[in-house]
This record gives C-alpha cells, structure tokens and sequence, in this order.
C-alpha cells in the first residue's frame, strides 16, 4: 500500500468533484459528473454498483507517461484477474488542461475498490450505486476546515485509509 502525502485535501476535493468524467463505451462518449445521476450509462451497463478509479499520477502527484502506463497496466491486471467488467474512461479539468485514463467499472465489490484505490496511491475515487447520483470517495479523513459538499464522502481515518503525516 503507498502512502499519501496530502497537501491541500479540501482543495484537492473541491478540484475532484468539479472535473469532468468521460466514459467510452461501444464508440460513444458519455459524460459522468459528480452530484449528478448518470442514466445513460447505467442504460448501457446496468450494474447495481459502479466507480471510476485510475492508476495515473498516485497522490496526485505528476508521474511520466512511462511510469503511469505501467501502473495503469498493473491495475488492468488486477481488474482482469477479479473480474471486473471495465470501460476507457478519463477525468479531466474543465478547462481542458489536465486529462488523466483511467476506468469505468461496473459491479465492482466496495471493499475491491477501496483496495485498489489505496494500492495505486489514489486520492479520490467515483464510487456510487446505480439510479444514485455519482459520489465522489476522497481516501482519506476530512479535514476539520473542509466544507461537508453534499456528494463528497471521506474515507476513515489516517491508518484506515493508509495516509501518512498532516492534512493540511
């Protein structure tokens, strides 16, 4: 399990939760926000449970293409090998100016995701069940300064979550 070094986890949730979510499937796009239902896709893939989650850049930290994609490779395995019905999704900033791969999947188990998001050093996670809005999983305890956004859950605490030193 990696450990995050978290500078600005309210700032970082605020960040998360205004992305925007893509997901590809049979050859069309389809957009995935947070707070917000994603009836289309859960038309395609119905599942009862659903996340996005990535391998790129652990704490949101900036990796090389090269160290992402093997990580990116090493979470496809793991997937693979649970069975994970997957999907090329990507997260990106509205502006446009930072997009970051990584996977759509549906009836993944909770506990798996939870797993997997700490492995691969993730800050935030999508994680909601299906005919809900879309939630957003930051990995690690709120911080007292942070607001309480209405689709913003905080995993634990520090030694649940894997998390080492201050939020701040």
């Amino acid at each position: 399990m990696r450990e995050l070094q978290i500078v600005d986890a309210a700032e970082l949730a605020t960040a998360y939760a205004a992305a925007e979510y893509v997901v590809m499937l049979d050859g069309d796009t389809l957009p995935l926000r947070v707070g917000q239902p994603a009836s289309d896709l859960e038309a395609y893939s119905p599942a009862p449970r659903y996340a996005f989650i990535t391998a790129w850049n652990p704490a949101s930290e900036p990796r090389s293409d090269t160290a992402n994609e093997a990580a990116d490779a090493l979470l496809v395995a793991q997937l693979d090998a649970a069975g994970a019905v997957r999907h090329p999704a990507w997260a990106q900033d509205p502006a446009g100016d930072w997009r970051e791969p990584g996977w759509l999947l549906a009836g993944l188990d909770e506990d798996e995701l939870h797993r997997l998001a700490l492995e691969f050093g993730q800050a935030g996670v999508l994680a909601w069940r299906g005919g809900e809005p879309v939630r957003l999983r930051m990995m690690m305890p709120r911080p007292p300064f942070a607001s309480m956004a209405p689709h913003t859950d905080w995993a634990g605490n520090a030694q649940t979550c894997g998390i080492a030193g201050s939020v701040a």
